[in-house]
């Protein structure tokens, strides 16, 4: 698995351009994206056995649902090098067309890419698989494709048909295989039928000219019927024929749009084979219309299936067998209708209209605001789009995806009339909060040009019962909810901000700081004590909510557009409009970080959940992380589509942005959460340049793919500083390289050893172990005799017992010839005159060493160890390093010696206390200047 995350390589945009490797970002990878369904392309239906599944594009990857659930099955796991044109299903196999190739998918895994290099640069817009043959339309031309021995796909090309002239006859629109015509195809395009037969290439037959419809019409789509030789055919103006291919002739004509003086495009065709001869024919305008081909009357038509602003239907199709209904439309929503069983009377049967049975979609426009609602629950995302949708997402299964619903609490029944009603305007700002979920509404919407909020309700998903409006008069342009979840906050354009409770409706608390401009940010802590709000005058305004106190102000230098709160740190991050992100701490009210960086205006900005971080996107197209305690931009990203919203998960894994282009939320991994980030500034030219996430997560990475290196990158260590011990020679300074521990333990030895020291003696156990009888020379001899050494000689025993050991041996002068590593660095140090080995050694040994060798200096006259040592701490006191330390050796000396000082205190050992003392006296007066710089320092930069 490592191994294929690595070698994942990301493909280019456009067709047939080169793939280039991209540099990844130092923090964040692409994953997926989240709320694409399907696009205008025409979805394909396959059959296994009984069960039917549908496959439908999101661009340059397809999805397969499962038909009776709608759950997503699999996702294509690499995306096509251009946008598909065309889908079929056969059995366990996907045909996806894009530009002049074709590939072949088994559960989402390409398996074939099959090349129609005689299309030259014509693009794949029909596909028809049947039998052992695989029929593709290409500009005029139509390519059949069949399978080669031991094949079980059609990959060779076995003819090309060529009677199809696309000026005199118009465009291929259809493609379709009439069930019992052996090797034979029909091709509808513009103006005529073809018949052909594949298996010698021959054209069969071709219909006169105007046959369908009057003279500005033209074929649009076709259908075969489940009766022998009958087709359906589909016009531009609304109108569908049934045609007898045998004959030639047409058998009736249905007209799916009498009542209304625009004509619409008939897209598709489907009769239902379940028993009722039904028809139904999707049309450019969204609309659904069922037909009764027994009694020759309308059924039903279902207005706005599918908005007409995107094309209206795709496709509709009835699946076999069953009185179900499959739409799509390029306005991202994937539907299901059923037909109820009819009600028989007397006379006749009633059949009731289609009945919606389940649906997947998404937003049919960019998004331009999310939000995560849950704290507890990160994995479900809320979001805005400009098509006046309001959707919540779940991360982990598309299933749960759900539109919120925009009809009152109090209107339970529904309206007449086509459509039900317009939905809201655009959302413009939102806010939410879990703590008073199962109470009341805890979700707070500002809609474009409206002059007051909306209230929603996240566990129900529809739209609440207040509407707050603003304090005076102005459009909403901020909203914001307490943590509590008990207020809401509305900032108005005109500069008013009022606080309303969300459980009644009531406006509580007015604020008026920024006057004829409008507030764009409001936020208030976590303890609801105080509340912030910004506006375009450039003021940042303090609160205190509770006490309802003005607190004071900042006047920044420019316009602020945008503000954010990060509750657990008081810091609130402001966008203005000279392009710089100002940090502002909401306890001192003060400036504390201002980030340049953005050459276009800041469009969104989040702090990441510890604080430390900043993510901001703007018009520039890039995507740059600030660190907080630097203040550098540590990682940049330079995007393909324009970035509109950006938002951290409450736990921090993974970063959802909004684009203003594609219908759904990027979501990108958190590779912090696996490995340390550097802190070094970047600059502009070592950003990294990546693509969006997309629906198959081709290019990007897995949710752990952040733990692992890619090909070809090296992992950057982040940078750390090691202090040296000593800045200067002319600065004293303190023990660095040791624990403030140790210098406290010198000076408080006694103390220690003193509570160290066993309250009662040890007792010998009444009992002792077998093991524990023997005496220690016994079982020494043994484990020596056992381990092949030979015993000790009785000739050894006795020197030991005399004290002729090596350690003590007396010299000729009565010396010994043992020194510890002190005492011969010591006189070593003497000799030459530097103490600089002896006070390394010296710093380095633990307390107890150096209180030992200390209690064992030479006290003897004429006292040379001790007068050597004296000098050497006067030396090492000099050198302006290990003060402390060289302060508390020189006392724990005096108190072990200090008698003998006394004494002594005369020739040499004078001089050497002398010329301490003075050291001491110069060091003295030198720390109390440097303490005292220090602090004016200070209080000078804790004023300004």
């Amino acid at each position: 698995m490592v191994e294929a995350i690595k070698k994942r390589k990301v493909e280019a945009e456009g067709p047939g351009s080169v793939s280039k490797p991209q540099k990844p970002s130092r923090i964040f990878s692409p994953f997926r994206v989240v709320g694409n369904v399907s696009n205008d392309v025409p979805f394909a239906v396959g059959t296994l056995g009984s069960t039917f599944y549908i496959v439908t594009s999101v661009g340059r990857s397809f999805q397969i649902y499962d038909a009776a659930t709608l759950h997503l099955l699999f996702v294509s796991q690499s995306q096509t090098p251009s946008r598909i044109t065309a889908l079929a299903a056969h059995y366990h196999y996907v045909y996806a067309a894009h530009g002049n190739k074709i590939g072949v998918y088994k559960r989402g895994r390409l398996e074939h890419t099959i090349v129609l290099e005689e299309a030259g640069n014509s693009t794949v817009n029909n596909l028809l698989v049947f039998g052992e043959y695989l029929v593709a339309c290409a500009g005029d031309n139509v390519y059949v494709l069949k399978k080669s021995t031991g094949s079980k796909v059609p990959l060779e090309l076995y003819t090309t048909l060529r009677s199809i002239n696309a000026q005199l006859d118009g465009e291929i629109v259809g493609l379709i295989h009439p069930p019992t015509y052996l090797n034979k195809i029909v091709v509808a395009t513009a103006g005529h039928l073809f018949v052909f037969n594949i298996r010698t290439g021959k054209l069969l037959f071709k219909t006169v000219d105007q046959q369908f419809g009057e003279a500005n019409g033209s074929i649009s789509c076709i259908e075969s019927a489940p009766i022998l030789d009958v087709l359906a055919v589909g016009t531009t103006v609304g109108l569908v024929y049934l045609y007898h291919l045998k004959r030639g002739k047409v058998l009736s004509q249905i007209a799916t749009n009498a009542n209304q003086s625009t004509p619409a495009k008939v897209t598709s065709v489907s009769f239902r084979t379940d028993g009722s001869s039904h028809l139904v024919a999707g049309l450019n305008t969204g609309d659904l219309f069922f037909y009764d081909l027994e009694r020759q009357s309308r059924v039903h038509v279902l207005r706005n299936a599918h908005k007409e602003a995107h094309g209206g239907v795709s496709n509709v199709k009835f699946l076999n067998g069953q009185p179900i209904v499959v739409t799509n439309g390029g306005d991202n929503q994937l539907k299901e209708y059923v037909f109820d069983p009819s009600l028989s009377t007397s006379n006749s049967a009633i059949v009731s209209p289609p009945r919606h049975l389940r649906s997947r979609g998404g937003h049919s426009s960019p998004p331009v605001a999310i939000e995560f609602p849950h704290e507890d629950k990160s994995h479900f995302l809320l979001s805005a789009s400009r098509d006046r949708s309001f959707w919540s997402f779940s991360l982990r299964k598309d299933a749960q995806a759900q539109e919120l619903s925009q009809r009152p609490l109090a209107s339970n029944k529904r309206q007449a009339g086509p459509t039900m009603r317009e939905k809201f305007p655009e959302i413009t700002c939102l806010a939410s909060s879990q703590t008073r979920e199962d109470d009341w509404e805890n979700i707070l919407t500002g809609h474009k040009d409206e002059v007051f909020a909306r209230t929603w309700n996240s566990k129900s998903k529809r739209v609440g019962r207040h509407h707050l409006a603003t304090i005076d008069g102005g459009v909403v342009k901020s909203v914001c909810i307490s943590h509590c979840g008990n207020f809401g906050l509305v900032g108005s354009s005109n500069g008013g901000i009022g606080s309303y409770n969300l459980q009644s409706g009531m406006l509580r608390k007015k604020y008026v700081l920024h006057k004829n401009k409008a507030v764009t940010g409001l936020a208030i802590d976590g303890m609801n004590r105080k509340m912030v709000s910004t506006g375009l005058d450039g003021i940042v305004g303090f609160y205190d909510f509770t006490m309802s106190k003005y607190l004071g102000k900042i006047q920044l230098e420019s316009p602020i557009t945008s503000m954010i709160y990060h509750k657990s740190s008081d810091l609130i991050a402001c966008a203005l409009d000279d392009l710089s992100i100002v940090i502002v701490d909401v306890i001192t009210q003060k400036v504390v970080r201002v980030l340049y960086g953005h050459t276009n205006r800041i469009t969104s900005m989040d702090f990441s959940p510890d604080g430390r971080w900043i993510v901001s996107v703007a018009l520039d197209a890039t995507m740059r992380t600030w660190d907080l305690p630097t203040g550098g931009c540590i990682d940049g990203v330079r995007l393909p589509s324009v970035a509109t919203s950006v938002k951290f998960s409450p736990i921090g894994d993974l970063l959802a942005t909004t684009h203003v282009s594609g219908n759904g939320v990027s979501l990108w991994t958190n590779r912090a959460q696996f490995r340390a980030v550097s802190t070094r500034h970047v600059e502009d030219d070592e950003f990294s340049t990546i693509l969006l996430p997309n629906a198959s997560g081709d290019g990007g990475s897995t949710i752990l793919d952040g733990a692992f290196l890619e090909e070809g990158e090296v992992e950057e260590v982040a940078e750390t500083y090691t202090s040296v011990d000593q800045i200067e020679d002319s600065l004293v300074t303190l023990a660095v390289s040791e624990s403030r521990s140790k210098y406290n333990t010198l000076l408080h030895l006694d103390t220690i050893k003193q509570r160290n020291k066993p309250k009662e003696a040890p007792k010998k156990p009444e009992s002792a172990p077998f093991f524990l009888s023997l005496s220690g020379e016994s079982v020494g001899d043994r484990a020596s005799v056992a381990e092949g050494a030979a015993p000790k000689k009785k000739s050894d025993e006795e020197n030991e017992t005399n004290g002729e050991s090596k350690l003590h041996q007396l010299k000729s002068d009565g010396t010994y010839t043992f020194e510890s590593k002190f005492t011969q660095s010591l006189r070593e140090g003497s000799e030459n005159g530097d103490f600089s080995d002896f006070l390394a050694y010296l710093v380095a040994l633990s307390p107890a060493a150096t209180d030992l060798e200390v209690r064992s200096l030479n006290t003897f006259a004429p006292l040379t160890e001790i007068i050597n040592f004296v000098r050497a701490l006067t030396q090492g006191l000099n050198t302006n390093n290990n003060y402390d330390l060289y302060q508390a050796i020189f006392s724990l000396f005096l108190k072990h010696h200090g008698d003998v000082v006394k004494n002594y205190n005369s020739g040499e050992l004078a001089e050497v206390l002398e010329a301490w003392g003075a050291a001491n006296n110069e060091h003295k007066d030198s720390m109390d200047e440097l303490v005292k710089y220090c602090s004016g320092v200070i209080s000078f930069l804790t004023t300004v």
